[in-house]
């Protein structure tokens, strides 16, 4: 049993001794058959009846207890395991997610074999069924249940009023099927599983609202399951891996639920995967016939035009559009030829970067690798790196600093070379942050361009490209619509600022995004890293300003380099070291129990807004020597979270006088009080500790 269940164990036993807290579920045993042959194997279940807004378990709960059964049969009677039907998704009153269960009218079947040479006559069936029965408060569940049934010779006779529903919810029970295959890898976070269906298969139904439930405690249950279609039929689930996850899991256990069912006429709600870890999820899908690939690609090309327009107004890629807008404005009433080759080299841009994009994805996919569009963003460096160009771009909108204004007295035909370098790159940028907005006609040529040869592909991306540089083609080659924008001025200082503020909600997203690819303390270190970029950035601006003297000047870009490369070194996402340390959630109870098994413990009392636990975590618990040695002494480490109010926790640091945080102990085996470390840590502290 995991800590987690454990102190909710607790939690359990002090509401029930809560007085005036009535059973919110009432039990039943029912049985399939009322006349049951010696020998036959036949079928009971568990009834249970919710009261509206109340649950019980499945049979990993995720947070909770599943229901059981304690039989008491006759001798050489035996009965099976509980059957689980498909559990759902429980809530608590805030939406958030509380564990995996069932409410309403539930029937928990069980298979009951008696021996063969059982004579004639009345059989009594006991059991105890205990349950957690939980809403907003939980309270443990108890029935002394028994059923009577008539042994005969003659033809089992159904039970007119179960017998059916029974049926129903065996026949519905969880299982594979041909119609569907599945492939599951993992890494160090995630746990990818691919369904994809037969092409032998027909008239299937295209699954919704997917969400896979592990029979053990490998995918966390309480986090976001993330669903992408892959374009042909199949879907991509990237699931978080749990913090108590087995660490020897080989192979995905679990059940796949689909609202529509997986089977024609919303049968079979759950698809059983039991499937071993293979090196990349692999999509089992029959190749097209070779003629079907031209009427395809032409339904599909149009489509990919209409969904490059649509990403022009999609909100990832309007801050980068606002910067190409202002280009226009300042290039208004300049020479047609200047104002066309801007938008010629915009064109450029968004076009090379989409055959880029292409060929990354038919080298990748012909490697074997399973990708969905944006696959870009699914690297944590390519995120940081994107963020800080973004960072940077909206300092400079905001007067921050100024590109090139060093460059003023190198002469004009730079100048008109430099903005066209301009306007490729505003073309490349708006292509990076257009592609996890996939529009609605833009979904269905993607998926196809996934789906269809190299060559097909390209010309998909190549209409996408089209679509989304068209408006500003048109306006740089027709005269009289450039005319129709603003001539600049004054307004325009106030507009560039204004238009800072989106790129600067895009820096924001794109952390976001970090916060689910990357450990707390590594976030930490991007959001420092991003502070230094745009220190660098200022002090760039603020000693290349016009007029600055020479030295000055190269003093600024020298420090504002080494500045901006310090932030890329210290927000810079690396990947997890082999040796990381686990932390278990930390209770008196873990604590007791590693200490039975006789082993060191470490705790960590912390919270995120202590910048000295930061520090200390940084310093101490990436130091090679003390993850070694916490590996090879087999240290338990265990994390007392204060970030929100936790009484626990509170009484725990009064115990030893303490009422803050950072606060570290060490309990050596064979010793009766821990060793309490100071506030600072150093990693000499910390093993000097450990090795007693």
């Amino acid at each position: 049993m995991n800590v987690r269940r454990f102190c909710l164990l607790a939690a359990i036993l002090l509401v029930a001794l809560t007085p005036g807290l009535r059973a919110q579920v009432r039990a039943s045993l029912v049985s399939a058959e009322t006349r049951v042959q010696p020998g036959k194997p036949f079928t009971v279940a568990l009834h249970l009846i919710h009261q509206p807004e109340w649950h019980t378990y499945w049979v990993n709960p995720g947070t909770g207890l599943a229901t059981s059964l304690k039989w008491t049969l006759p001798p050489g009677w035996k009965a099976s395991d509980i059957k689980w039907p498909t559990p759902e998704m429980l809530t608590d009153s805030t939406g958030a997610v509380s564990g995996n269960g069932y409410e309403g009218d539930l029937l928990l079947p069980v298979t009951i074999t008696p021996p063969t040479g059982v004579p004639p006559g009345n059989v009594q069936l006991k059991v105890v069924a205990e349950w957690l029965m939980c809403r907003d408060v939980c309270k443990p569940g108890k029935a002394n249940l028994s059923l009577t049934l008539r042994i005969s010779a003659g033809p089992a006779q159904p039970d007119p009023q179960w017998a059916g529903k029974i049926a129903e919810v065996l026949a519905n029970l969880p299982r594979p099927d041909p119609g569907w295959f599945v492939a599951a890898s993992r890494d160090a976070k995630n746990v990818i599983l691919t369904v994809t269906q037969n092409p032998a298969a027909s008239q299937l139904p295209a699954p919704t609202s997917l969400h896979f439930f592990a029979d053990d405690d490998l995918v966390a249950f309480d986090q976001p399951q993330t669903i992408v279609d892959d374009g042909h039929g199949g879907f991509v689930l990237t699931m978080p891996i749990a913090i108590d996850a087995p660490p020897d899991a080989t192979k995905l256990v679990g059940v796949l639920t689909s609202d529509s069912g997986w089977l024609p006429g919303n049968t079979l709600r759950g698809l059983r995967i039991d499937v071993p870890f293979t090196a990349a999820a692999a999509i089992s899908v029959a190749p097209a016939p070779a003629e079907a690939e031209p009427t395809s690609l032409l339904g599909t090309l149009p489509l990919a035009f209409i969904g490059g327009l649509i990403l022009n107004l999609m909100p990832c890629v309007f801050p980068v559009i606002g910067i190409k807008i202002l280009g226009f404005v300042n290039q208004a009433g300049k020479e047609r030829s200047k104002v066309v080759a801007h938008g010629l080299a915009f064109s450029a841009g968004v076009l090379l970067s989409f055959w880029v994009l292409a060929g990354l994805l038919a080298v990748l996919r012909a490697g074997g690798a399973q990708l969905g569009w944006g696959f870009q963003l699914q690297s944590p460096a390519f995120i940081f790196g994107l963020a800080a160009v973004m960072l940077i771009f909206a300092l400079n909108m905001s007067g921050v600093f100024e590109f090139g204004l060093s460059a003023t007295s190198i002469g004009s035909d730079l100048q008109s070379k430099t903005g066209l370098v301009g306007s490729f790159f505003t073309g490349t940028l708006a292509t990076v942050v257009a592609t996890p907005c996939s529009a609605p006609f833009l979904a269905p040529a993607l998926g196809a361009a996934l789906a269809l040869s190299t060559s097909a592909s390209f010309l998909i991306f190549t209409a996408i490209a089209a679509g989304l540089s068209t408006p500003y083609l048109l306006l740089s080659i027709f005269p009289s619509a450039v005319k129709i924008l603003p001539r600049p001025g004054e307004w325009m200082v106030t507009f560039r600022q204004l238009l800072a503020f989106p790129l600067y909600g895009t820096v924001g997203y794109l952390a976001w995004v970090l916060a689910g690819q990357v450990s707390e303390n590594d976030l930490l270190m991007v959001f420092v890293g991003l502070v230094f970029v745009a220190m660098g950035a200022w002090v760039y601006g603020r000693w290349q300003a016009a007029g600055a003297k020479p030295g000055l000047a190269r003093a600024g870009l020298a420090i504002a380099a080494i500045l901006i490369a310090a932030g890329a070194w210290t927000g810079w996402p690396r990947p997890p070291a082999a040796t990381d340390i686990v932390w278990e959630k930390w209770s008196p109870d873990a604590v007791a129990q590693l200490q039975a098994d006789n082993r060191i413990v470490y705790v960590d009392f912390t919270a995120r807004w202590c910048a000295t636990c930061q520090a200390n975590k940084r310093l101490v618990f990436h130091s090679a020597d003390v993850l070694r040695v916490f590996r090879e002494k087999n240290v338990a480490t265990l994390r007392a979270d204060w970030t929100s109010k936790d009484p626990e926790i509170t009484a725990e640091l009064a115990k030893y006088h303490r009422s803050a945080v950072p606060f570290n102990l060490v309990w050596i085996p064979g010793r009766p009080a821990p060793i309490i470390l100071p506030s600072l840590l150093t990693p000499g502290i910390v093993l000097d500790a450990v090795k007693g």
